[in-house]
């Protein structure tokens, strides 16, 4: 399936890709165009429209579009939700002191977007390990896990 959103990705426009392509979709395509032609692109491609104004996949009723998928997916799982967490305080300015690791990750994000521009598929590479990583430390705070080697 094919998926498809605005260009020059920062938190969300990486972390839904990561959610997507280990909970949703495993050979889900990532479509970056600018805003003003997402629509005509979904439409013509048959692509789910994702993080911008106006979708069901965007920011809607206080979520961030990583929430809003694990909601319209039925996504299931305490670690998810904690790691949900962090991805809606490090993706929305107001809500960045909900919990502490969100500062972290908008900061790496941010970094990710300084060093590699507007090459978002670039990023979604090198930032998936980073979501593994933290999913899986959600997982053990969760206590799901397995504990930290010594």
């Amino acid at each position: 399936m094919k998926w498809v959103t605005r260009k020059n990705a920062n938190v969300d426009r990486i972390a839904c890709p990561w959610l997507i392509r280990r909970f949703i979709d495993p050979d889900a395509e990532f479509l970056y165009v600018p805003a003003q032609e997402v629509s005509a692109v979904a439409e013509r491609d048959g692509a789910v429209p994702y993080d911008v104004g106006g979708v069901e996949l965007g920011h809607v009723d206080g979520r961030c579009s990583f929430e809003s998928i694990i909601l319209k997916y039925g996504l299931k799982d305490a670690a998810l939700d904690r790691l949900a967490l962090i991805v809606h305080g490090a993706d929305v300015s107001g809500d960045l002191g909900i919990t502490p690791e969100a500062a972290g990750l908008k900061a790496v994000a941010h970094g990710f977007a300084i060093v590699h521009g507007e090459d978002d598929h670039r990023k979604i590479a090198l930032e998936s390990p980073l979501y593994d990583a933290l999913y899986a430390w959600c997982q053990h705070q969760a206590g799901r896990g397995r504990p930290p080697a010594a």
